[in-house]
Order: structure tokens, then sequence, then C-alpha cells
């Protein structure tokens, strides 16, 4: 009998049922961080210039948010409250140096380009925010499937408005020439459009978020009340 509860246990452990499911799915459209939680503004603004950038800084959160949080989730009863968000920056901080030494080695022009905002992860609010409000209650395993789930609502935020701001900013998808006089797309589509450049602009990418929130919470009528 003891035999038989701790398999049913050990399977429990790593069950994908309706929980586990919301746990991924939630993030991406009723829970996302940047929509609904309108966390992580900052990195929204400087990295969706163009889409390559904004790829991968989607990758290097999905990596550290899903990774930090199960690394806390194991170690959250050997974590002494008093200092359980320095140890939580050190994880963090230890996830970011792995992504940004691999960034460097495939990339180095990318990870010029982002050094500065890969190494700001360590201190996003969703990351933080994550690790203190359910990896340091939950088990390992829902833990890594919310980071996953926050880190794919993050990172599909993200590529929305890079995919707005680099087409209609500079007429190009991944630097491939889409829209505008150079475009060599099929047969010149796109030359209705001149980029506007101020489409890459800082404000234009606060303008495009905003937009963005207010479809989501149009779209989604269980957003209204969500202050």
């Amino acid at each position: 009998m003891a035999e038989t509860t701790a398999v049913a246990k050990k399977e429990s452990t790593f069950a994908f049922g309706k929980k586990e499911r919301k746990l991924l799915t939630d993030p991406l459209n009723d829970n996302n961080p940047i929509t609904v939680q309108v966390l992580g503004i900052c990195s929204a603004l400087a990295v969706t210039t163009l889409m390559n950038k904004a790829l991968v800084m989607s990758i290097a959160v999905v990596f550290v948010l899903a990774f930090s949080n199960l690394i806390t989730s194991l170690l959250r009863t050997q974590i002494p409250k008093q200092v359980r968000m320095i140890v939580q920056l050190v994880i963090i901080a230890t996830l970011v140096t792995v992504v940004e030494l691999v960034l460097k080695a495939l990339d180095y022009q990318t990870y010029k380009d982002l050094s500065v905002f890969i190494g700001l992860i360590i201190t996003n609010c969703i990351i933080m925010g994550r690790l203190e409000a359910f990896a340091m209650a939950n088990s390992p395993w829902k833990s890594f499937l919310d980071g996953i789930g926050n880190g794919l609502g993050y990172g599909i935020i993200l590529i929305i408005i890079a995919t707005i701001r680099e087409v209609f900013g500079k007429g190009t998808f991944f630097n491939y020439p889409l829209i505008g006089n150079n475009s060599d797309f099929l047969i010149n589509l796109g030359s209705w459009y001149l980029p506007n450049n101020l489409m890459v602009l800082f404000p234009s990418a606060m303008f495009v978020i905003g937009v963005l929130i207010w479809i989501h919470r149009a779209w989604n009528k269980d957003l209204i009340d969500v202050s």
C-alpha cells in the first residue's frame, strides 16, 4: 500500500493535467505579464525596434524565468526568509550570465546590441515577482511550467510589438525588405507605404503597447475589471 502511494505521488509530481495546462496558458491571455499585469514595460520599449532583438530577448527571458523558478522551488525549504531575495537575485544573475556568454559566442553583434538589456533581466519585475509569489510556494514542476508560461506571454507581446515597429518603421521583417520603395517582396506589393522612422522611437513603442492593452481588454471581457 505504501509502495503504491509512493508511485502515485511520483507520477503526480510530473502530471500535466488541467492545472498544469493553465500555468502555461493563463499568462498568454488572462494573466499576461505585459497587457494585464503591466510589467516589463521598459524592455518592451527598448528591444522591439527589430524582430531579431525581440526574439533573442524573448528566448532569454523564457530560459531565465523557467530555470530560476525551478531552482528557487528546489531550494525553497533551504532558503532563509531573511535573505531569500538575495538568493533569488544570485540565481537569476547566474542564469543571465549563462545567456550572455552563449549569446556572445553565437552572435556577437546581437550581444553588443542587447548586452545592457540582457543584464537588466536580473532586475526584471516579472521574474522577481514569479519567484517570490509562485516558486517559493509551489513544487518544482509547477514552478517550471509557470516560468515557461510567463516567459512565453512576455515574449509573444514583444514579438507583436517588434513586428509592428520594424515593418512600419523600417519596412523590413527580420531585416528582409518588405514594404516601401526598396521592397523586393513578391511584386513590390508594399510600395504604397514609405517606412516611418517615428515607429522605431521609444514613444511609438509606448503607443503600440497602449493600443495592444486596449485591444486585449476589449476582446477579453473578463479583463474589464482588472486593475
